[in-house]
């Protein structure tokens, strides 16, 4: 009779866990860390406009995410989406990450396949661009982008992207940041060979 009454405490044991640890995880997503938005950079597209951003907020996402793009009044926006749910550095990673597709033109330009070498390559420069304006324009811009660079991934990772995608794109990020330039000699550099300049 005892072993029978071991074997149902801990198996009434094993039980309450697992309900608690459901409990648990649906009162964490509810109760998701928020963190305060940011203020955003400023930011000109390659043709010296200003660039407005629009902080939209509860869309369901899981993080934050931004968006470039020409409204249909032909005002250059850069959405951001749920900034509430990640922190500063990731906000900061973002802001001029879409920053940087206005200031290449990109936002002016068609729109390459998603995915394909040119659409990578956009991505790319983005990255290059934000990464530099962070190290240069911001208090330990380094710093910041040593922490965007952890959210960044954890954000990769649960979205889903391939692990190699995901180190590539650091392995870009940290390229960048190491070069000798600023990112204003770096856009100019983009704009000539696009011939935007």
């Amino acid at each position: 009779m005892p072993r029978k009454l071991t074997i149902f405490a801990i198996f009434a044991f094993e039980i309450a866990l697992i309900v608690f640890m459901v409990a648990w995880s649906a009162w964490a997503q509810s109760n998701q860390i928020k963190f305060n938005v940011i203020a955003p950079p400023s930011c000109l597209n390659n043709t010296g406009e200003q660039v407005q951003f629009k902080t939209v907020s509860n869309t369901g996402a899981k993080g934050a995410a931004g968006m470039a793009k020409r409204d249909e009044n032909g005002i250059l926006l850069v959405y951001r989406f749920d900034y509430e749910l990640s922190p500063h550095s990731l906000q900061h990673f973002i802001d001029f990450h879409e920053c940087a597709h206005h200031q290449t033109g990109d936002i002016g330009l068609p729109h390459p396949p998603q995915n394909s070498p040119e659409h990578m390559m956009n991505e790319s420069i983005a990255d290059c661009i934000a990464s530099m304006r962070i190290r240069d324009e911001l208090i330990n811009g380094k710093e910041i982008i040593a922490a965007a660079i952890l959210e960044l991934t954890k954000a990769m990772d649960a979205a889903g992207f391939p692990t190699l995608t995901t180190q590539s794109r650091i392995s870009n990020i940290t390229h960048c940041i190491q070069k000798d330039t600023s990112a204003e000699i770096f856009v100019d550099g983009v704009l000539k060979h696009r011939g935007l300049k």
